[in-house]
């Protein structure tokens, strides 16, 4: 058997595994990078409904109960993982629609382009392929000595959102003012590796881990440029853990607005903002194209 046929082997059989199981399929919106475009990738994990010899339906991706528009057209990565094994392949959206589960449920959903071949991620890095790269953002979390003292600090992070850059002091700067964060323990970083409709997915290199044993709330720092000029901070509330090939923690987290309920309106909006601004970016990148077409 040629070798690139046996590194893919078996995807077809692992995506009918996880449908049958009722698993998720990861997804991103597909990036084209400029010289002057160092933005990131948001991987969304989604349940597979269905599928079929060309296509896979699943559902609209979710953030704290609200939809995120995915418009048909948009090209997007797509990735497979079962254990330790992940391929990844490029796809297009075909449509939302309501996908009946039941006679008398449906739920919203969209229609994904399956190719004839995938190709299967290095193993030492679960999001790169010979032919493309998902960039995942780095996030900073500290652990959350007072949850209750998270308030200013949130309030203070939807003001610093609603100044135009032009008039507002703190223009750049990583938080409105240092002395507003709430009391937190010393600061470990991470990687953003999915998001879901309630929480994230961390992974956290070995030697930045052993917070993850002594607290269960955590203050997390995500910086999402150049879409968004502000990062979104919120509380996160350790549900699972687990240990990666690799030995580094992956790190499941689900958002906590127990202290101030009216912040996760703003954290979800954000998150829309950021998918609706790199959607636009690819459109207006494709009408260049077809503009330059036109004229050659």
């Amino acid at each position: 058997m040629p070798a690139n046929r046996s590194r893919t082997s078996g995807w077809r059989r692992c995506l009918h595994q996880i449908f049958e199981r009722n698993g998720s399929l990861e997804i991103a919106i597909a990036r084209y990078y400029g010289e002057d475009d160092r933005g990131q990738h948001l991987i969304w994990r989604v349940r597979l409904l269905g599928i079929s010899e060309t296509d896979v339906i699943v559902e609209q991706p979710m953030t704290l109960g609200q939809l995120i528009r995915v418009d048909k057209g948009v090209e997007m990565v797509a990735i497979i993982a079962i254990g330790q094994n992940r391929w990844m392949f490029p796809t297009t959206n075909l449509g939302p629609f309501e996908h009946r589960l039941n006679d008398s449920k449906t739920v919203p959903a969209m229609r994904l382009v399956l190719p004839n071949q995938v190709e299967r991620c290095q193993r030492r890095n679960f999001y790169r392929v010979e032919t493309a790269a998902l960039i995942l953002p780095k996030v900073e979390v500290w652990p959350l000595l007072d949850p209750k003292s998270v308030v200013i600090a949130e309030l203070a992070n939807e003001l610093q959102s609603e100044m135009p850059a032009t008039d507002n002091p703190h223009a750049g700067e990583k938080f409105l003012a240092d002395d507003v964060m709430p009391e937190i323990g010393p600061k470990f970083s991470a990687s953003l590796v999915n998001i879901g409709g309630g929480g994230v997915g961390l992974n956290v290199e070995p030697d930045q881990s052993s917070f993850l044993g002594s607290h269960k709330m955590f203050w997390i720092r995500i910086s999402l440029p150049p879409e968004l000029e502000t990062p979104i901070y919120a509380t996160g509330k350790l549900v699972h853990t687990h240990l990666e090939s690799n030995h580094s923690v992956y790190a499941g987290m689900s958002f906590d607005f127990s202290f101030n309920p009216s912040h996760q309106r703003f954290v979800a909006d954000q998150i829309c903002k950021y998918i609706a601004v790199q959607q636009r970016s690819q459109l207006k990148r494709e009408s260049e194209r077809e503009e330059e077409r036109k004229s050659a």
